[in-house]
């Protein structure tokens, strides 16, 4: 969780310097009911039994613009109240920054923010700025706010942003009740980092972007601590089995493209990272097919393909301080995603995307299901399905094979 200090400083900018009575404020608020329910069991000692797990949302976002576009304060809380995993229920500042835009071709940010680099639909292997919000869901989709400078630098020939990150945070795990979690519990007190590295240690990035003719290109560089731990387990023995988490400092340079032509988007993302043990690559792949207006009706259908690739080591090492540790899970090593998504255009914005990842060499499948319709001016409605299919053994998706669960959720807009 974000530094309480940090929280409140991020906030008391965002309303002190926003003159109350000039410029333009917009606030959207969003109140969610969820329920996820699991089809299955449990199999590890300490998950609750429940079939149905609630929970209560709330968001705000709240934007001030000046009149003439040149300042900006943008504060963005988040708040979970679940009623089984501790761990679920606390509050986040998801953004909360000052941007200052010149006349002439450059920015600057200051506070808490969230960035996306990315194209591929499966997995984003560039996205590196934010750390992930495991607690809310296993699809590294959701992200915590990130405390940054961000220099951006936009020219004719292309777009440089700059990024100074004074303050690392610990990526999230469900607790001992939760499901979707591995058969160790993550002990979010044991927090280590490799070679003297510290949590207020700065990392920098850069990221060049533009686009050529049908081509979109993003070429990124970072150098800081992971976002991705190591997983490690205690020599001596302690009341209860859990993982301590282990960050290392590495480079890592990234590559995104999408060729764009007629109906098709061509899409790929790669990796070179250098810090966590040898040096590796992973790559992500594929297309997005469109058919428009199919039967004659409003209705585009994408048909997705992607295949994904990681290279890492997963060989035990022994590290200092009474640990043993292991390369970060490659959840991906040699897989193939397939998926389709289907936009009604209609009033209610309906859409569904359905789509499996297989595992190429086991056949282990997560199959996912995610639909979403407004109802009205102010609600929407969204479905979630998540199912692990004929999972190996020795696959990482084994931990959730039991996790089968449907996710039903309502929101309210003010």
């Amino acid at each position: 969780m974000l530094n309480k200090h940090l929280a409140f400083a991020a906030s008391l900018l965002a309303f002190s310097w926003a003159p109350a009575t000039a410029g333009e404020w917009e606030t959207t608020t969003e109140i969610g009911v969820e329920a996820r329910i699991f089809l299955n069991d449990p199999i590890f000692p300490g998950q609750s039994d429940d079939t149905v797990q609630p929970s209560l949302t709330f968001q705000s976002d709240i934007r001030w613009r000046s009149d003439d576009g040149k300042h900006e304060f943008v504060f963005v809380p988040y708040v979970r109240a679940d009623s089984v995993d501790d761990q679920r229920t606390r509050a986040d500042l998801r953004e909360g920054y000052y941007r200052y835009v010149s006349d002439g071709d450059w920015s600057l940010l200051a506070g808490v923010a969230k960035v996306f680099w990315g194209t591929t639909e499966s997995r984003h292997l560039v996205d590196i700025i934010n750390q992930t919000d495991a607690v809310e869901d296993i699809d590294e989709e959701d992200k915590l706010g990130q405390p940054m400078l961000m220099l951006s630098w936009l020219k004719d020939w292309g777009q440089v942003d700059f990024f100074v990150l004074p303050y690392f945070r610990d990526r999230t795990f469900p607790g001992v009740e939760g499901r979707l979690r591995t058969p160790l519990v993550v002990n979010e007190e044991q927090v280590f980092f490799s070679d003297d590295e510290k949590r207020d240690v700065i990392d920098y990035a850069v990221r060049y972007s533009h686009y050529f003719g049908d081509w979109d290109v993003g070429v990124s560089l970072f150098n800081g601590v992971s976002r991705e731990p190591r997983f490690v387990t205690p020599l001596t023995t302690t009341t209860t089995p859990e993982f301590f988490q282990l960050y290392d400092r590495i480079t890592q340079a990234g590559l995104d493209l999408q060729y764009t032509k007629d109906a098709w988007l061509w899409k790929f993302e790669g990796i070179v990272r250098e810090g966590q043990g040898d040096t590796y690559t992973a790559a992500v792949a594929g297309f997005e097919y469109t058919l428009y207006q199919i039967f004659e009706k409003p209705w585009d259908l994408g048909l997705l393909g992607e295949y994904l690739y990681d290279g890492r080591d997963e060989d035990i090492v022994l590290v200092e301080q009474g640990v043993t540790t292991a390369a970060p899970f490659a959840a991906f090593e040699n897989d193939v995603f397939a998926g389709a998504r289907l936009a009604l255009n209609d009033i209610q914005d309906t859409s569904i995307l359905a789509g499996a990842i297989v595992d190429a060499e086991d056949s282990s499948t997560a199959m996912l299901l995610e639909a979403e319709r407004r109802l009205g001016q102010s609600w929407t409605l969204e479905l979630e399905s998540r199912l692990f299919l004929n999972v190996d053994d020795e696959n990482i998706f084994a931990a959730f094979e039991e996790d089968d669960f449907l996710n039903i959720r309502l929101a309210k807009y003010f």
